[in-house]
């Protein structure tokens, strides 16, 4: 996946492909998989700054989604191939939001924020990132 992989800034695009697992009875992509797919596109971000889960977990911490708020505009459909961004647009002490979309071609079909908070592994306790992580986020 790494090599279809852009950054620009605190953003990535990464490519998913429909299968027929992510679709529902009638053919389409069912609602729930594009938050996996936006997932996937925040994951590729923090791992591109050097934050996979191996490095979080290593300081007891973990991002986890505190709210969201998707718009399905049209569907995918099997074997579309799409587009997922993950775009940071607001930093804070110990939350981060990310614009997201997921397209096919030039045809947005969902679009969302996502707020995720970090929290410490050993009690799920709001705790401040790390200030390395912090400045690679900032824009």
């Amino acid at each position: 996946m790494s090599s279809n992989v852009s950054t620009a800034a605190v953003e990535i695009v990464i490519p998913v492909r429909v299968y027929i697992e992510d679709t529902d009875a009638g053919g389409i992509v069912y609602y729930v998989n594009y938050l996996k797919f936006m997932e996937r596109a925040r994951t590729e971000l923090m791992r591109s700054l050097g934050y996979g889960k191996a490095a979080i977990f290593a300081d007891d911490l973990m991002f986890v989604v505190h709210s969201l708020n998707a718009n399905y505009h049209a569907s995918a459909t099997l074997d579309d191939e799409l587009q997922v961004t993950a775009k940071v647009t607001k930093v804070g002490k110990v939350a981060v939001v990310f614009e997201q979309t997921i397209s096919r071609g030039d045809q947005v079909l969902c679009s969302g924020e996502v707020k995720v908070a970090c929290v410490r592994r050993s009690n799920q306790k709001p705790a401040s990132m790390p200030s390395q992580l912090l400045e690679q986020l900032q824009f």
